[in-house]
């Protein structure tokens, strides 16, 4: 099992950066894919952008460059830069951990209780 625990979230202007962490517990997460996800009201959750546990990455063309996902394999604890943030970010964002890779939330295994994301205009 893993635990996942998210933090960092808050109300920012737009244009403002936030820096979210997703700390595990449990088990080392250095052979899992972690993502972060967001859902906002009445849309269904969507990824924002995922690292692999080879270290490559992936994010949706609505948060490149703005967005840079990292771990910390030393202090289990993944993080999401988020810089030039708009309204349109506001969310909750979750952190997830998966044994498979992929772009789908059915894919991950084990999930945070999510952090809110305000972006205000």
């Amino acid at each position: 099992q893993v635990q996942l625990v998210e933090s960092g979230g808050g109300l920012v202007q737009a244009g403002g950066s936030l820096r979210l962490s997703c700390a595990a517990s449990g088990r080392t997460i250095s052979s899992y894919a972690m993502g972060w996800f967001r859902q906002a009201p009445g849309k269904e959750r969507e990824i924002v952008s995922m690292h692999r546990s080879s270290g490559s990455t992936y994010y949706p063309d609505s948060v490149k460059g703005r967005f840079t996902i990292s771990r910390d394999n030393a202090k289990n604890t993944v993080y999401l830069q988020m810089n030039s943030l708009k309204p349109e970010d506001t969310a909750v964002y979750y952190c997830a951990a998966g044994k498979v890779a992929g772009l789908y939330p059915v894919l991950y295994d084990y999930w945070g209780q999510g952090t809110q994301v305000t972006v205000s205009s």
